[in-house]
């Protein structure tokens, strides 16, 4: 007997040939909301929709209350946080999302981060590319050493556990973090230690965000913990722009003793022209670009659209976030 077709809903962009995968097996409709111009085509096919697929767009309770008929959401993200996902689990809708994947991408970009600050590789790229090099460089323009430094990160989960592999057995940096659970890691086995989020702020050369955003982690960077840092440290944040309060991050630039930042999320994105975030001298802004490669982007649309033809199936998805309907317990 042949699958029934269902209503799918894709809100970003998919490769072709994955898109083909879906409308073999369901009725597609493709409408980024993003774009104005196609914001009315998605709203009208939420009503029907039976499944969603896509990232980068929040799905409040008011446009979930649009959608009566759905079943899965299959998001291509890590990161569900723009997702109501108490209205989901009181309506039985699965949520999936593609952990995994982006790992060692995410966790390359994060060390990434760490030595363009550190380095000031973006400020002194940009002094070549201006015609602004015309002597030797003098301690002015003098970055600092990464490899030996603490590194503190705060969460450890898949991407900090890769981060800590990358900077203790790469670079020789003892490693600190911070989360509810300790992890074993028989890779880093003495080499990373579970210690409090004050102690692990106290003694990092450099402190590493790699949490969700959640209800209780939102905001956790603010006045207090800025000021608990060591004087000339690092703060790196490639997890959730929502995790900083950043008026914070830019008195402790400006007014404190924070060497510098480099950010690869915000609280708004894209940022705002007028943000002090965009143009502080001591910021490296990224857009958002933590599993952005050709290889890792493929394999998260191809996790994401496994999940969603899955759970439309009616067969428990490989990444469900929230089970829905497919709850074993």
């Amino acid at each position: 007997m042949s699958q029934e077709r269902k209503q799918v809903v894709v809100f970003r962009a998919l490769p072709p040939d994955l898109l083909a995968r879906i409308e073999a097996r369901h009725d597609v409709t493709v409408a980024d909301p993003r774009r104005a111009e196609e914001l009315p085509r998605f709203l009208a096919a939420l009503p029907a929709a039976q499944g969603l697929i896509g990232s980068s767009f929040r799905l409040d309770a008011d446009l979930l209350d649009r959608a009566p008929a759905l079943e899965v959401i299959s998001s291509i993200s890590v990161g569900v946080d723009n997702y109501a996902l108490p209205d989901l689990e009181r309506r039985g809708i699965t949520l999936c999302h593609t952990p995994g994947v982006l790992t060692e991408t995410t966790a390359d970009t994060l060390f990434a981060l760490i030595l363009c600050a550190s380095r000031r590789l973006v400020e002194l790229s940009s002094l070549v590319r201006e015609g602004r090099w015309t002597r030797n460089v003098g301690e002015d323009l003098f970055g600092w050493d990464v490899h030996g430094k603490t590194l503190g990160i705060l969460g450890f989960g898949r991407i900090g556990q890769a981060l800590a592999r990358r900077a203790a057995l790469g670079f020789g940096m003892p490693v600190l973090y911070h989360d509810p659970f300790e992890v074993q890691v028989p890779a880093l086995a003495g080499l990373a230690v579970q210690r409090p989020l004050d102690e692990v702020l106290q003694r990092s050369d450099i402190v590493a965000l790699t949490l969700p955003l959640t209800d209780a982690t939102r905001g956790l960077m603010g006045a207090r913990e800025f000021a608990l840092m060591k004087p000339g440290a690092f703060f790196v944040n490639g997890a959730r722009g929502g995790l900083v309060q950043e008026d914070a991050l830019l008195h402790a630039l400006d007014h404190g003793s924070l060497r510098a930042a480099a950010l690869d999320v915000f609280a708004t994105e894209p940022l705002p022209l007028d943000s002090p975030l965009r143009t502080h001298p001591r910021v490296t802004p990224l857009p958002h670009i933590g599993s952005a490669t050709h290889e890792t982007r493929r394999a998260m649309a191809e996790l994401a659209v496994d999940n969603l033809l899955q759970a439309l199936a009616g067969q428990a998805p490989r990444h469900a976030f929230l089970p829905g309907r497919f709850r074993t317990a």
